[in-house]
């Protein structure tokens, strides 16, 4: 049957339902449509039984029985207009189908209609309409007529095989019963799968719906000539905002944007269609101001992979350019006054290097002055004005005049005491041009920033750590400060040998300082050099002194931070820079206030023997950097 006839069939069936049994569920559907179905079937057997009634004379029961059912079904199917549920009336079909045709087989007293294909309406249209239970209970009453009743009503007059055709019939009428059971259920079962998959179906729907529906993201489906489908709340929100219309279903995605943004939309699409998943940028039209918006388009695959549309994806990012824009903006004037500062910060360093050991040239400069006040000048003058007064008879003066001979001996100490005058001031002297040697590698440091070049040295570091005392020796003494010195055999290290006296020196000023602001007698400063964790050189500046409290630790190495009055906060900072510069660490810890403090600092080792000596180039930028970060 063709589609048509059978659409029309179906129709005029629905015509004799009502409107709850149209909306019903399927399987009730189906079953009304089958009640229809059969009662104007019966209605047409029961029309040519009474035509045949009419021709040949038959027992007025079987004409009240045709009239009963005819009545039946006729009313079944006006009453099925304004019915919700078929079964009442399926149960009377059933009713009037089966007491009609046991009337008929016992009224006739044939074999022929005991053993007629009709019987087998009974189990068909009872499980198909009422189910397997009560479909059992009609069939088994067809059963036990054919069966037993009419075989024992008919007794003597049947011949032949007429029993056992009876008994064939019954059984027959069983199995009828057993397949349509069987078709039923796996109709319900097969029914009840695709309802339940529908109703699986339908709540996936709901729930993408309700993502795509919930999402700030646009979404939008097109077809294979890039026709809206669907859109989401998002895309029509901004298909508002941009096109100032409401977006309609089946129009082309983006036909009113600009001829350039068209253009790199049907490229999009194309590229889409040919099976490539596309992320793009694309402005859109400005009413109020212009957006940007991120596209990804996806293929849409159908049967044997062909794409037979696109979604498309879309997000607003105008904000976010903005956002970068000024981000862009702002970094690159953070980076000028990053540079600034750093150039600050490290004018700050070195005039705070260069006035430590300026401190220390002082001190050598007043020790020079003073020794030279107290050389023996005026000493060797009067004995000059002696040996003048006395020049008339200087022979009888020195071997005479006690005075004279005791002027060898004079000039002898004083020739000693001169010389060793002069070795210490030599001795100050070298300490001062030493001191002079730093300030003039810190200036140069600076001086040639834009191309400057450390020097690496494999230098044994106790020696420096002995120049940076011999700085500070003479104030340690006039002070009273004991320096111990707990050095372990080490191999000599690659280091820059400035900047690690930079380290040390400020290291051990702040500990002279410490020293000094301590009310004690016994004022004790102990340099250790050995190993650390993990291969590193571990050098340690103690004092006694007055410590550090807890909540100043954390602060110690920031710009900026001292403890002291007159002091500003560069110098630790400084040296922290210049110990991350070597890869190395600098911290201290301290027991608490008027406990003493321990600096510490850990460099990098390399074995001397594997190490060649090189020139390390260290560009000023690192410095600058350091000091921005």
């Amino acid at each position: 049957m063709s589609q048509g006839p059978r659409v029309g069939f179906v129709e005029r069936l629905d015509g004799f339902l009502s409107e709850p049994l149209r909306r019903a569920s399927p399987l009730e559907l189906g079953r009304a449509r089958m009640l229809v179905g059969v009662c104007w079937g019966l209605l047409a057997c029961d029309a040519l039984i009474m035509l045949q009634a009419l021709l040949n004379p038959v027992p007025r029961s079987i004409i009240a029985v045709g009239v009963a059912c005819a009545v039946g079904f006729g009313g079944a199917l006006v009453l099925l207009r304004w019915s919700s549920s078929t079964r009442p009336l399926a149960l009377l079909l059933c009713l009037l189908l089966t007491a009609g045709l046991i009337t008929n087989i016992l009224s006739m007293k044939e074999l022929v209609m005991a053993t007629h294909a009709s019987i087998m309406l009974v189990p068909v249209v009872s499980v198909y309409l009422l189910g397997r239970r009560l479909g059992l209970l009609f069939s088994l009453s067809t059963c036990v007529c054919v069966g037993i009743v009419f075989p024992l009503h008919t007794w003597g007059t049947l011949e032949g095989p007429g029993p056992v055709l009876c008994s064939f019939a019954a059984v027959y009428v069983l199995c009828a019963w057993a397949m349509s059971w069987l078709f039923v259920s796996s109709r319900d079962e097969t029914q009840a799968m695709v309802e339940r998959m529908v109703r699986t179906l339908r709540e996936s729907e709901g729930q993408l719906v309700s993502l795509i529906e919930s999402t700030d993201d646009l979404v939008l489906s097109l077809d294979a000539e890039g026709r809206v489908i669907t859109a989401n709340r998002s895309a029509r929100q901004l298909f508002r905002r941009v096109m100032g219309r409401e977006l309609q279903k089946g129009e082309p995605g983006f036909s009113e944007f600009p001829v350039e943004e068209r253009a790199r939309w049907l490229g999009f699409m194309a590229r889409a269609m040919r099976g490539e998943r596309v992320k793009e940028e694309m402005l859109l039209p400005p009413k109020e101001r212009q957006l940007t918006v991120e596209l990804t388009v996806s293929p849409v695959r159908g049967e044997e992979g062909r794409v037979v549309g696109t979604t498309l994806f879309g997000r607003d990012i105008t904000a976010r350019k903005e956002a970068e824009a000024r981000l862009s903006e702002m970094h690159r004037n953070l980076l000028d006054v990053s540079r600034q500062a750093g150039m600050a910060e490290i004018a700050t360093g070195v005039l705070h290097n260069v006035g430590n050991a300026l401190n220390s040239v002082n001190v050598s400069a007043g020790v020079v002055t003073e020794r030279l006040h107290g050389l023996r000048v005026p000493a060797m003058s009067r004995a000059a004005e002696l040996l003048e007064e006395n020049a008339v008879d200087l022979g009888s003066f020195l071997t005479t005049d006690s005075r004279g001979r005791q002027f060898p001996v004079y000039l002898k100490a004083l020739a000693r005491r001169l010389t060793e005058e002069r070795d210490a001031v030599l001795e100050e002297m070298r300490t001062l041009c030493q001191n002079l040697d730093h300030i003039k590698a810190v200036v140069s440091m600076q001086q040639a920033h834009a191309s400057s070049s450390g020097m690496m040295e494999l230098l044994p570091i106790p020696e420096l750590l002995d120049d940076a005392i011999r700085l500070h020796a003479l104030s340690f003494e006039k002070v009273g400060i004991e320096v111990r010195r707990e050095y372990a055999q080490m191999p000599p290290v690659w280091v820059d040998r400035h900047k690690l006296l930079q380290i040390l020196l400020n290291l051990v000023s702040n500990a002279r300082h410490a020293l000094l602001e301590a009310a004690r007698e016994d004022k004790l400063l102990t340099l250790r050099v050995g190993p650390g964790l993990g291969g590193r050189l571990r050098i340690e500046v103690e004092d006694n002194g007055v410590g550090v409290v807890p909540e100043n630790l954390p602060r110690l190495f920031t710009q900026g931070f001292t403890t002291k009055r007159d002091g500003h906060g560069f110098g630790l900072h400084i040296s922290a820079l210049a110990a991350e510069e070597m890869r190395g660490a600098l911290f201290c810890t301290s027991a608490g206030q008027n406990r003493g403090a321990t600096f510490t600092l850990e460099l990098p080792t390399r074995d001397a023997s594997l190490v060649e000596p090189t020139r390390s180039l260290i560009s000023s930028g690192a410095l600058e950097a350091a000091a921005a970060r």
